[in-house]
């Protein structure tokens, strides 16, 4: 029996991850899944491959951003013109090494020894890096799913589908509401000073996915950093929405010299 923490679209920003390590211990999750993006947008590099590297992922996936950060000379495509400026300023960060330890993960995977399957973006195209919005692109996805759960990221916005058993009698593919919850926006200084938790009990006999938003660049409102442990025992997953310090992750991003919008964003949480 282990909980996994599950981290996703880290960008770069090793203030959010810290954060995040830090609510992993708290919680007693000492393994690692990863879906992707641990590059891009934001300015510590660095620091947040020397983590991964360190975290030994028991299983992990690339990003977009990691995959056009690896490819030297590639064009970005599908990319807004900050996030475009950000990848090349991030090639210009990483040696040979670090292309190497970024593509040695693979596009999509499953995970040993627990019925769950990773994935960035989506697992019947993973390489065309589309999204999982709603319960039309879900049933898509669950099509291709053999495992009970499966974990994306990509868009940043945390949402997850339940896939009811076809004898159950409830509509096949549902929204769990629960796991959109955020809280108002812009927060309260009180409530940004705790972190939130969302719980989801896994049924026998149904199928689950889970975008579980974003460590270093969240977008659906709420700026804590995202991330989510499933636990193998209590046969649930729980997101967690952490504070760290923003302002520091703002400052790297103005002293590398990337885009104002991307400092800004942080702070939006959109």
């Amino acid at each position: 029996m282990a909980k996994y923490a599950v981290l996703s679209d880290i960008h770069a920003n090793a203030e959010a991850l810290e954060a995040v390590l830090a609510k992993c211990r708290s919680v007693g999750a000492d393994q690692f899944l990863f879906l992707g993006d641990l590059v891009g947008y934001n300015a510590d590099v660095k620091r947040c491959l020397e983590l991964a590297r360190e975290l030994n992922f028991v299983a992990a996936v690339r990003g977009n951003h990691d995959d056009f950060a690896i490819k030297k000379d590639e064009i970005p495509s599908g990319f807004n013109t900050n996030a475009a400026i950000a990848i090349g300023w991030t090639r210009s960060m990483i040696t040979d090494e670090d292309r190497e330890f970024l593509e040695s993960m693979p596009l999509k995977r499953t995970v040993p020894g627990i019925p769950v399957t990773l994935v960035h973006a989506t697992l019947d195209s993973p390489e065309t890096w589309g999204y999982v919005f709603d319960t039309h692109h879900a049933v898509g996805n669950f099509s291709y799913q053999l495992s009970q759960v499966c974990f994306c990221g990509h868009s940043h916005v945390p949402v997850a589908f339940d896939k009811a058993p076809f004898a159950s009698g409830r509509k096949l593919v549902e929204v769990i509401d629960a796991w959109e919850h955020s809280a108002a926006y812009p927060l309260a200084d009180d409530d940004f000073t705790i972190s939130d938790e969302l719980e989801v009990k896994l049924e026998k006999g149904h199928k689950y996915l889970f975008n579980i938003g974003s460590i270093g660049q969240p977008r659906n409102g709420d700026n804590r950093a995202s991330f989510a442990v499933y636990d193998t025992e209590a046969q649930s997953v729980t997101r967690y929405r952490v504070p760290y310090d923003i302002a520091a992750a703002q400052a790297r991003v103005r002293e590398a010299g990337l885009p104002e919008r991307l400092a800004l964003r942080l702070e939006w949480g959109r």
